[in-house]
């Protein structure tokens, strides 16, 4: 009878787990899928990751991330002292407004862009070089009045010396 209830209690356990894998390899599927706006932004983000790394720029991080719109995407980076960055925030061409706000670690805000997209575009690019070694927060928004949903991306790239060989990106 002790065998039998260990046996169950086994096979209840593995279909769980197996439930479990199943629901996180479906929900990859989903996110992995490409929408039109995806598509029209990857042009571009190939374009910029090309010219930066012709002018001396390393990437060091890069994410697409999925926005609502008119809310910020908080995105936390660590920046060293005497380093120059260059952050380029890429967002939907559809939406009326983006926007990047950049916070220090003290929560004092050390770069502010806002771009009407229909007259001025949909990419903010910008070079920083902090004061202090810290981690900062980068904040961009979008305004879409058509669909909640958006995709933006973010690059962090880093100036390298003239002595330094550029990575292949």
């Amino acid at each position: 009878m002790q065998k039998f209830k260990i046996r169950t209690r086994m096979k209840n356990y593995f279909v769980i787990l197996l439930a479990c894998i199943t629901l996180h390899c479906s929900a990859q599927d989903v996110s992995q899928k490409k929408s039109g706006a995806d598509l029209t932004i990857s042009s571009q983000i190939d374009s910029l990751k090309k010219s930066f790394a012709q002018n001396g720029f390393v990437l060091l991080k890069e994410a697409s991330i999925a926005m609502e719109s008119e809310y910020e995407m908080p995105v936390v980076v660590p920046m060293n002292e005497g380093t120059w960055y260059q952050i380029v925030f890429v967002g939907e061409p559809s939406s009326k407004l983006h926007e990047i706000r950049m916070y220090d670690y003290d929560e004092k805000q050390v770069y502010y862009r806002k771009l009407y997209g229909y007259s001025e575009g949909n990419i903010i690019s910008y070079e920083f070089q902090p004061n202090h070694t810290e981690w900062h927060m980068i904040k961009p928004v979008q305004v879409n009045k058509d669909k909640k949903d958006c995709v933006g991306y973010i690059m962090l790239l880093k100036k390298v010396k003239e002595s330094e060989p550029l990575a292949i990106l």
